[in-house]
């Protein structure tokens, strides 16, 4: 499991990340003082649990979820606080929360609303998966039916985790027009040009169109980081996972992958180089065998 931990107070967060490593619960690859300052954290590594700190400055616990919830997190949430007060704790459930940990932080409770709330999150995936395999079943004619390049690029972009991000459709659009320029024969165009013909399906001004293409460049640039970021953090729970074996040293610089495991492993700031160009290529290759 992957958790992320939300709380003003620096020991919290050294207590907490210490029983779960200790416990060998999973792996922290993140922390953060604030609720404002987790926001964004959170959405890019996307981690199975976020444990938060119910009352915090800037934007406390609940605020901090709200928003999450409204971004499309679907993580879990586990909220600690000293203080109890019902009504507090009744709306923090309201929000979602999993479980509540009353401070001070003692060992034993936390192992054990962590291993609870690890036994319900794995029988949900369980049931999920056992649903979709029925679905399967159920319903043989759709392995029958030819899938669009859009349904090939969102199961590609579904299996590295990014398939919510901001920078997903317009990776979509990239690949339905080079699938397009492919029956014309003609060569892959460079970088700049498809950003601006992506631009021009929304925008009509040549201004409109250049300040929209440097909009999708940085929407990309983050949607890949993305990307680097969930395959790193399978890679450092299971380096067999199947998803880590053929996406990270295909689509990406391999090395780069190395070190930003390293970075989350010590915790450390994510900074990677991040090639558009060979994401680009190697999906639409993908997406042209898948096709064919």
């Amino acid at each position: 499991m992957r958790y992320f931990i939300v709380d003003d107070d620096r020991a919290s967060r050294a207590m907490l990340t210490q029983i779960i490593e200790d416990s060998q619960l999973g792996t922290v690859i993140g922390e953060a003082s604030n609720g404002q300052e987790a926001i964004t954290q959170i959405l890019v590594m996307q981690p199975d649990f976020v444990i938060i700190d119910l009352l915090m400055p800037i934007l406390d616990g609940l605020a901090t979820i709200e928003q999450l919830r409204e971004n499309l997190y679907d993580g879990k949430f586990i909220m600690i606080s000293q203080v109890i007060n019902k009504e507090m704790v009744a709306q923090a459930y309201e929000k979602g929360i999993e479980f509540f940990i009353h401070k001070p932080i003692n060992k034993v409770e936390v192992e054990m609303v962590l291993r609870k709330t690890e036994e319900q999150y794995r029988l949900k995936s369980s049931i999920s998966a056992i649903r979709q395999s029925l679905s399967n079943f159920e319903t043989p004619s759709i392995h029958h039916s030819k899938k669009s390049t859009r349904d090939h690029v969102l199961s590609i972009l579904n299996d590295m985790g990014i398939i919510g991000e901001v920078g997903s459709e317009d990776i979509t659009k990239i690949i339905e027009l080079l699938m397009a320029d492919k029956q014309k024969n003609t060569p892959l165009p460079p970088l700049k040009e498809l950003y601006e013909r992506v631009a021009g399906l929304t925008k009509t001004t040549p201004d409109e169109i250049i300040k929209e293409s440097k909009s999708i460049e940085q929407r990309i640039r983050r949607t890949i980081l993305a990307a680097m970021i969930n395959l790193a953090n399978l890679g450092l729970v299971d380096y067999t996972n199947s998803e880590f074996e053929y996406y990270a040293p295909r689509y990406f610089e391999f090395t780069e992958i190395r070190k930003l495991m390293n970075q989350i492993r010590n915790n450390e700031e994510r900074k990677v180089k991040i090639n558009i160009k060979k994401f680009i290529q190697v999906l639409f290759a993908d997406i042209v065998n898948k096709a064919n």
